[in-house]
């Protein structure tokens, strides 16, 4: 449907310190929170661990520069920006869209 949009599924077992946006399969509901799935894994994937080749166009607007400002606090948005910076080892719009989705 869309030419820039890839839709997969895939099935496997579990494997010993699974993880992922979908949780870590423990069935505990309660450690797969956005919060904490980003506290275990980050906010982005890092080019060493991407299954695709090429790197993705990241935008950043004024409008998301002014959400972040409105809707996230000082000490959360400088806790994100640390932990995206260590994570991905990189800066700039990259950074600043991790931030973004870390709060």
């Amino acid at each position: 449907q869309w030419k820039n949009y890839l839709d997969v599924m895939i099935e496997m077992s579990k494997q010993p310190d699974q993880d992922g946006v979908c949780g870590n399969i423990n069935g505990n509901q309660g450690d797969d929170t956005t919060q904490a799935i980003m506290a275990r894994i980050g906010a982005r994937v890092r080019d060493c661990d991407t299954l695709l080749t090429g790197k993705p166009l990241i935008e950043w607007t004024p409008q998301m520069d002014k959400m972040l400002r409105a809707e996230c606090s000082s000490e959360t948005r400088a806790a994100g920006k640390a932990k995206c910076t260590k994570y991905l080892g990189a800066g700039g719009n990259v950074v600043k869209s991790c931030t973004f989705d870390f709060c």
